[in-house]
């Protein structure tokens, strides 16, 4: 039976169209967490002619580059047509003419050209084959390229447990949280079918991935960098 793009997690079409600010913040931490380090890391590695960002939500990472390097093409994916149609919409009106969105669905990533680079960042986690997801995005990588992939590790789904076990204390954190949706966004991480390591990426993909943290400092929020690390893959 063929997979349909939100059998695993919500539905994502429905939460970009219903969600509030904090909703959306809360899905989208690759705006403070990969958008300024992604700038080191180009910074480092050198200006990409073409960049992929998969499972792109907003777009706020696709928009990023390709505001700061209008020489370089940007192509932003997803699977929920809603936010689709709203970053194409973002880009007409604010005349971004250097990014484009298209339809994608991992573990599936065919996009007929290759990348520069290519990141996903808190997108796997709502993936089940995981493995034949890393090797369709890194098929999808240009010689002489890169990877950039965040995931959770299984420490992380060990403190997504903790948020179970005892929501009350987690809503002194964050008071909106809600136990029911949690465990139904993240199930795949909860129940062990999404969680990662370095080891079964290199075995994936038969390269080690290395650490962001090479040419840049870590965040001060331990979870950025031990619950959800991020890495990136050579080709």
């Amino acid at each position: 039976m063929t997979e349909t793009p939100f059998e695993h997690t919500i539905d994502w079409n429905r939460f970009w169209e219903t969600a509030d600010a904090d909703g959306r913040a809360g899905a989208t931490p690759s705006t403070h967490h990969l958008t300024d380090l992604l700038e080191d890391f180009v910074a480092t590695k050198g200006v990409p002619d073409s960049v992929a960002d998969v499972g792109c939500g907003p777009g706020e990472v696709a928009f990023a580059v390709a505001e700061r390097h209008p020489e370089t093409t940007v192509v932003g994916y997803d699977t929920a047509g809603s936010i689709l149609a709203e970053n194409r919409k973002r880009a007409r009106e604010d005349g971004v003419e250097n990014v484009r969105f298209e339809r994608a669905t991992l573990p599936a990533f065919d996009p007929n050209q290759k990348f520069d680079l290519v990141c996903c960042y808190a997108t796997l986690c709502y993936v089940a084959d995981s493995e034949t997801a890393l090797r369709t995005l890194y098929d999808a990588v240009a010689p002489g390229g890169h990877l950039v992939l965040g995931y959770v590790t299984e420490d992380g789904r060990k403190h997504y447990d903790g948020r179970l076990a005892d929501p009350d204390a987690w809503r002194e954190h964050d008071p909106t949280f809600d136990p029911h949706e949690f465990a139904r966004r993240f199930r795949l991480v909860l129940e062990g079918k999404s969680t990662l390591s370095e080891t079964a990426i290199e075995d994936a993909l038969g390269t080690p991935p290395r650490q962001f943290w090479e040419f840049t400092e870590k965040p001060e929020e331990r979870w950025a960098w031990d619950h959800v690390p991020l890495v990136w893959v050579p080709k």
